[in-house]
């Protein structure tokens, strides 16, 4: 049996929090959880063996606080700390005070994190390792000289963007030399608010490329190897809600060049542990380094989908000093495999976010459908932390099945109490250019501005909303007293709810 870690800490929160206590319960490792006032009620918190109350809502207060979670790791007895995604996942810190503190921390150095997490320094770094870069500056610009010498190398349009950015925060798309002093002015003024940094960088607008990205998984004994690519053009405000793979943009010789590239990126950053190369592939072909993502991806299930991998599985395996998995070497793409990112947002109202408890919810099941959630029936939804819910994730022999799939589930998929993007991501899959393949970072401005609503699906879900309602309100007639204070017996026209002999509740939804 491999000596592993006596007790694992998960520094996160919801479903993703979830995964991790899942990939310890299948080593066999006890877990514990840390909480905030918010989630005091919440999924990842009883399903863990232990949880450890971490402070208020903010997450500055809780989650991003590495005092508290070095604190909650050492009195439950952990050796080891797994940060998720988000929060301190990309944090350098996090590791280093791991280090100090005796515990492992389940990701990848400090060093190649903080080298990583700065665009200026990787791209100057991956320049020397040969590794194809979007033209434009390599490093950061010091005065705007710089930026209108490299504007006119590269070639307009340009693109701005921050140097420790991340999520579009800090990025303008510039179309004319006379734009681009307010531009540099206005993403430095952003980033600063953003990340602290207000250093920022010029590099070539790639028009309507494809968002590929491949999983890479190194170990302290210097093996490295990449796990496949993701597609992920399918955003909304610079996120992903759509990914798939594998991309069917790719050709075999492609995909072995971008994924030998990847590995290249993770030997010249000195990279352990599950990382994510990303990369933006052209209309001619050809593919550019954009950065790296130092933790495990949202997206990992897909991966793990078509490999057979347990990612998180091997995460914990390397951080113990363990060398790869054989199988690791070996891996083949099986059948085509399609996540959906489950937000509680309005995907009518430009994806704004949505708050309340859950009334309804029931999971799609099946062969090939799996559903990672940090959710259940009761769970609030606030508005303290990102809305993801859950994933959703299909798996079948190719990519039309697997899309008929995920409508399928969708569709299946339950939830009353929040909006959510859920008929979005139905209409975006429906669309004929989707069905064809033709998935662009674009693909949303350019072909779901005009989409018309599904007035029938609308109406189906009011109806079963006032149903779940109805039967709320019988339930508290039941719980009535009389005036003694003993519990009174509903009368039938109680129990029956909002329904009405002779009426025509669907002519009035």
């Amino acid at each position: 049996m491999e000596t592993l870690f006596k007790k694992i800490l998960v520094a996160n929160r919801s479903e993703i929090a979830v995964r991790v206590i899942n990939a310890c319960r299948s080593l066999g490792i006890p877990s514990v959880a840390v909480y905030s006032k918010a989630d005091l009620t919440s999924k990842h918190r009883r399903y863990a063996d232990e949880s450890v109350f971490i402070g208020e809502a903010p997450p500055r207060e809780s989650y991003l606080d590495i005092d508290k979670i070095i604190d909650a790791a050492q009195q439950t007895g952990c050796d080891a700390i797994h940060p998720g995604y988000g929060f301190l996942s990309e944090n350098s810190q996090l590791p280093k005070r791991c280090a100090e503190a005796g515990l492992t921390f389940i990701g990848p150095p400090a060093d190649a994190m903080l080298l990583m997490g700065n665009k200026v320094e990787s791209r100057m770094r991956m320049a020397d390792a040969g590794v194809p870069l979007i033209p434009g500056m390599k490093g950061s610009g010091a005065d705007m000289t710089a930026f209108e010498e490299a504007a006119d190398q590269a070639g307009f349009p340009v693109m701005i963007k921050a140097a420790a950015g991340g999520g579009g925060k800090g990025m303008r798309i510039v179309h004319k030399p006379e734009e681009l002093a307010d531009a540099v002015e206005g993403a430095k003024r952003e980033a600063a608010g953003a990340f602290g940094d207000d250093t920022v960088y010029l590099e070539k607008y790639i028009s309507n490329p494809r968002h590929i990205e491949f999983q890479v998984i190194a170990d302290t004994h210097g093996n490295c190897v990449h796990v496949f690519e993701r597609e992920c053009s399918i955003q909304r405000r610079h996120q992903k809600i759509i990914e798939e793979t594998p991309s069917i943009a790719l050709t075999d010789e492609i995909r072995a060049k971008m994924g030998a590239d990847a590995v290249k990126v993770a030997r010249a950053a000195g990279y352990v542990n599950a990382g994510t190369v990303e990369f933006l592939f052209d209309l001619s072909g050809n593919y550019y380094f954009l950065e790296m993502n130092t933790r495990i991806q949202v997206e990992h299930p897909i991966t793990e989908m078509v490999t057979g991998t347990d990612l998180v599985v091997e995460q914990i395996r390397v951080a113990a000093g363990l060398p790869l998995s054989e199988q690791f070497y070996s891996l083949t793409q099986r059948g085509h495999a399609i996540e959906c990112r489950i937000y509680a947002e309005d995907g009518e109202a430009n994806f704004m976010p949505s708050t309340g408890k859950l009334i309804h919810y029931s999971e799609p099941v099946g062969p090939g459908v799996r559903v990672d959630s940090g959710v259940e029936l009761g769970s609030e939804i606030t508005i303290d932390y990102d809305p993801i819910m859950a994933k959703l994730i299909v798996h079948a022999p190719s990519r039309q099945l697997a899309i008929r799939k995920m409508i399928a589930a969708l569709n299946d998929y339950k939830i009353l109490g929040v909006k959510t993007s859920k008929r979005f991501m139905i209409d975006c899959m429906s669309h004929k250019e989707f069905v064809n393949g033709h998935t662009y970072t674009n693909f949303i401005e350019v072909n779901m501005a005009d989409r018309e609503m599904d007035v029938e699906a609308y109406r189906d879900l009011a109806i079963a909303a006032a149903a779940a309602a109805s039967g709320r309100k019988a339930a508290l007639a039941s719980e009535a007293v009389d005036d003694t204070g003993r519990s009174a017996a509903p009368s039938p026209w109680q129990n029956i709810g909002a329904w009405q002999i002779g009426d025509k509740i669907h002519d009035q939804v």
